[in-house]
């Protein structure tokens, strides 16, 4: 059993002052997985999105869709509505994997506990426990089981260069659909309604654009649950978006990575997202 040693901070009107006891320095990290009576992070039913992830007294946390890398981008005026999470005991509820979580250093020096590389947040508009009314097109509650979530990022291609949602030169910020673990999912533009033209009967081309091989569970309320499904790939699985097979790009090493996006040329793999237009039928 392993023990994290994290620091709760959070709002001082919510959380209760629990008396710490050191005895690692604070390069010292572990996490535990505790009687559920004893944990500082819980899986809490809620009516409207199922099992939450929540503190120890049942506050909801969030993730934020422009944390596409391994740090915060919320900052300053952001943290006063979006205050961040961090525990410096923390233990984990047995339903919950305790690998999944990790601590980052922000920016500002301060630290801040993740869950699968998303850094958790509170929100303010949750006034007592239970609430979860942060939850809008950049916030989303944060959950065990998505299977997808969604990001909004400058789109940086395997040239280096930035690109708009229009897939020119330029700066924009762009949100589009990734897996859990934050790495981007693209379709084929030569693709047409569920039929997948790009990979090869052998799979020998499956590593430059891998077939997002995903079992649906949780999605962000932002997307549709109808606009998705499943086709056959040469005996294999692939995860449709209206219409559209979904892929990785095999050079994306990095969460947040959108390389995809100018290979061949700009385009000709974009993301997906909710202006994504239904696939056409051949």
């Amino acid at each position: 059993m392993m023990k994290n040693k994290i620091k709760n901070v959070g709002y001082a009107s919510l959380l209760i002052a629990i008396p710490l006891f050191q005895s690692c320095s604070d390069d010292d990290e572990t996490l535990t997985t505790e009687d559920p009576t004893e944990a500082t992070v819980l899986l809490k039913e809620s009516e409207t999105f199922g099992n939450i992830i929540t503190d120890s007294e049942g506050n909801s946390l969030y993730f934020f869709s422009k944390d596409t890398k391994d740090n915060s981008l919320c900052t300053e005026e952001c943290l006063e509505t979006s205050p961040l999470f961090y525990t410096e005991s923390l233990v984990i509820e047995d339903d919950l994997n305790s690998d999944d979580f990790n601590t980052i250093t922000r920016t500002d020096g301060s630290l801040q506990n993740t869950y699968k590389g998303w850094p958790l947040y509170y929100s303010s508009t949750d006034t007592v426990s239970g609430n979860t009314n942060g939850e809008n097109d950049t916030w989303f509650i944060a959950k065990p089981n998505y299977t997808l979530m969604y990001a909004k990022a400058q789109l940086i291609g395997e040239d280096g260069n930035m690109y708009t949602s229009s897939y020119t030169l330029g700066e924009e910020e762009t949100s589009y659909i990734v897996d859990s673990n934050g790495k981007t999912l693209y379709i084929n533009s030569n693709d047409t309604y569920n039929t997948n033209t790009f990979t090869e009967a052998d799979f020998s081309n499956n590593d430059v654009w891998p077939i997002a091989e995903l079992t649906l569970d949780a999605i962000p309320s932002i997307l549709n649950i109808e606009d998705f499904n499943t086709i056959d790939v040469h005996g294999r699985t692939q995860l449709t978006y209206k219409g559209w097979p979904l892929y990785y790009f095999g050079q994306d090493e990095n969460r947040g990575d959108t390389k995809g996006i100018s290979y061949s040329y700009p385009g000709a793999w974009p993301i997906a997202n909710t202006d994504t237009p239904v696939s056409i039928t051949e």
